[in-house]
């Protein structure tokens, strides 16, 4: 099995197979159809040949897109292509993103002109590794300030009272560990190119500290074996559709955050944390019936009111990959280099497109193709190309 990465041979022949599926598929798949070369920035929603099939533009992905150019270009070959790439989202980010306020947009025209803003600050945080990489790419100073300042947005909307519109109504408040999440890897990122500079009145790994123990205090239940994704204010569960539901996927996310924080620090309690909710979130999210990962779960295992909850979608997997993959590295233990094999040989099997390129993003349940799109507002060069580049990173 080349999948079997506790086999120096299968890691290196796995590393060479991620490095090709990397250059020679995904990237050029996205320089080739995505970047709009009349109005700068890219274009994700694609059909399965790359033709465009809707030209409104995710203001996500001018960030996250700009972001895996430029670190690209910073990690594995100076192209001058991935630069050009990386500045042509980075200036219609600047030109066209931007509300009058300074907060941005979730979606623009082609041209861009406004569509949507949307309450929270995704954008934002994109925005941020976005500025870092290509500071570290150019040394652009503008590059730099940007990303402290789209941080400092980030955090202000997302953890400062009153300053984001609430989503409900009082009657039931509640918290999502989404925001903490993003915080955790936006941080690392800008500590990576930046230094541990201060942000907000902290430094980042004072930020990346706060973001892991509000974790581990609000959203970690050890004793229910469970990483929630909502809770009430003070971490109590709220037995509801809403309260019950889990996110797989996400929280194999956050413990793959949480791992490479203990690596980079050599904390080995952080490791330990990061690898017990792996642990515990892949049982509840692998299907053992047909393969794959769910989208959502129930804490009860009661019926879920979301349709989608038994699809399969591209992201969830591309996150396993990185999490196995680290925690057999930091840990040695034989099940995470097995459940490597498991997601990554479903994954190649059901969601690689070996006619046209790249990945699908939506499957059914059974591994079928529910979505030709290979892209979308949602979908873009970032998840797949992100898992595929820690993973020669981290086997090399």
């Amino acid at each position: 099995m080349i999948t079997d990465i506790s086999q120096a041979t299968s890691r290196a022949h796995l590393a060479d197979f991620y490095g090709l599926a990397l250059l020679d598929d995904c990237i050029p798949f996205w320089l080739a159809n995505g970047i709009d070369r009349e109005h700068g920035g890219i274009l994700t929603c694609l059909g399965r040949e790359g033709s465009v099939v809707d030209s409104d533009k995710s203001v996500w992905f001018q960030g996250r897109a700009a972001w895996m150019f430029a670190t690209l270009y910073n990690t594995i070959e100076r192209r001058p292509e991935w630069l050009e790439a990386a500045r042509s989202c980075i200036e219609f980010s600047r030109a066209h993103c931007f509300a009058p306020d300074g907060k941005m947009y979730f979606s623009v025209t082609r041209d861009g002109k406004p569509l949507r803003m949307r309450r929270y600050v995704f954008s934002e945080s994109f925005a941020s590794i976005a500025s870092a990489a290509y500071f570290t790419a150019t040394g652009e100073e503008r590059a730099r300030d940007e990303a402290l300042s789209s941080f400092g947005t980030y955090m202000r909307y997302s953890f400062e009272s009153g300053v984001m519109a609430p989503k409900f109504e009082s009657t039931r408040p509640a918290q999502g560990i989404g925001a903490h999440m993003i915080g955790i890897v936006t941080a690392q990122e800008l500590r990576l190119h930046l230094g541990d500079v201060a942000v907000a009145g902290r430094r980042l790994s004072e930020w990346i500290d706060w973001s892991i123990a509000s974790i581990e205090r609000y959203f970690w239940k050890p004793e229910l074996d469970v990483l929630m994704e909502t809770v009430g204010l003070n971490g109590e569960i709220m037995d509801g559709f809403d309260g019950r539901m889990l996110n797989p996927g996400h929280a194999i996310e956050c413990a793959w955050f949480v791992m490479h924080e203990g690596k980079v620090r050599g904390d080995k309690r952080l490791i330990e944390l990061g690898a017990r909710i792996l642990d515990t979130m892949w049982k509840r999210g692998w299907d053992e019936q047909y393969g794959g990962i769910f989208y959502f779960r129930d804490l009860k295992d009661l019926p879920i009111q979301e349709y989608w909850h038994d699809m399969k979608f591209w992201w969830p997997h591309n996150e396993a990959i990185i999490a196995t993959i680290l925690a057999y590295e930091l840990t040695g233990e034989a099940k995470y280099a097995q459940w490597h094999a498991l997601v990554h040989d479903w994954s190649f099997k059901h969601f690689a497109d070996e006619k046209h390129g790249e990945w699908f993003g939506y499957l059914h349940r059974d591994g079928s193709v529910s979505s030709e799109l290979k892209g979308s507002m949602w979908k873009g060069p970032f998840h797949l190309p992100r898992a595929l580049w820690i993973g020669v990173q981290l086997l090399k």
